[in-house]
């Protein structure tokens, strides 16, 4: 089993900044990716950071240039830094651990509102 525990989450003015973590704990040795989505009310989840074993990263066109997505491996920590905050940016946003079979494990979710 894996575990995943997001934090960092809060309420932001539009343009401003936040930092979420991740820190993952369990059977590891499986994981070959790990990422960020997001889910506002009455939308789909969507896939926002993805970040692979090779260090190569993936965003959706909507936070690219904005969202920035790293890994600590000694930590078991992935880190979203998101810069230039727009109210369209609310959701809850969800960690994720990716097998190498495709199989998903996934955080709670910690809230994110961009709001003034």
């Amino acid at each position: 089993q894996v575990q995943l525990v997001e934090s960092g989450g809060g309420l932001v003015q539009p343009g401003g900044s936040l930092k979420l973590s991740c820190v993952s704990s369990g059977s590891l040795y499986s994981i070959d990716a790990v990422g960020w989505s997001r889910q506002a009310p009455g939308k789909q989840r969507e896939m926002v950071a993805l970040i692979n074993s090779g260090e190569m990263r993936n965003y959706a066109d909507s936070v690219k240039g904005r969202f920035t997505i790293a890994r600590e491996k000694a930590e078991n920590t992935v880190y979203l830094q998101m810069n230039s905050l727009k109210p369209e940016d609310t959701a809850v946003y969800y960690c994720f651990a990716r097998t190498a079979w495709g199989y998903d494990y996934w955080g709670r979710g910690t809230q994110v509102t961009v709001s003034s």
